[in-house]
């Protein structure tokens, strides 16, 4: 009985091994290989500040601007001045583009309440190769009867837009 429990160990072995070579010379090893490259380009940027328009007696300045950031200096004489500002982005990247936000805030609680401002909405899409504009106009209220104290007031605008 002892003989044929080792005979039967012996011959699960071999059945083993011989399992094991077989499995070994039918398996075969796949490699793959990849590479994936980004090739689209976000490139959404201010490309000009122009004064549209600029009443009788008021100053628009000399505006600037970089990729990112636009600035004016309006000077206004008297009540009832305004001066147009046009912004112009574009997206000059091979990404669609979505407005996310477009926010101005001018500075309200430092600033002269004898100064308005007014802004248009850019454009919601911007595809690629597009442009858009929006205007900022600066006013001084005609209804105010005197010199303010406060002669200033300055205005932020963030203008946010994401890949569509």
């Amino acid at each position: 009985m002892k003989n044929t429990k080792n005979i039967i160990i012996i011959v699960l072995l071999i059945v083993i091994v011989v399992m094991a070579v077989g499995y070994s010379a039918f398996a075969t090893q796949l490699k793959i290989n990849g590479t994936a490259q980004i090739i689209g380009e976000w490139n959404v940027k201010i490309t000009g500040i122009k004064a549209q328009f600029v009443s009788e007696g008021a100053n628009a300045g000399t505006p600037e601007f970089t990729v990112t950031s636009a600035t004016f200096d309006a000077k206004l004489s008297k009540p009832g001045d305004k001066i147009v500002y046009e912004i112009t982005i574009e997206n000059a990247g091979t990404m669609d583009a979505s407005l996310q936000s477009a926010k101005f805030t001018p500075d309200e609680e430092n600033g002269s309440p004898a100064i308005k401002y007014e802004t248009t909405q850019p454009a919601q899409t911007l595809n690629s190769g597009d442009t858009t504009t929006f205007t900022v106009t600066v006013i001084y209220d005609e209804n105010m009867e005197e010199v303010p104290e406060i002669k200033e007031k300055t205005i932020t605008g963030i203008i946010e837009y994401v890949q569509k």
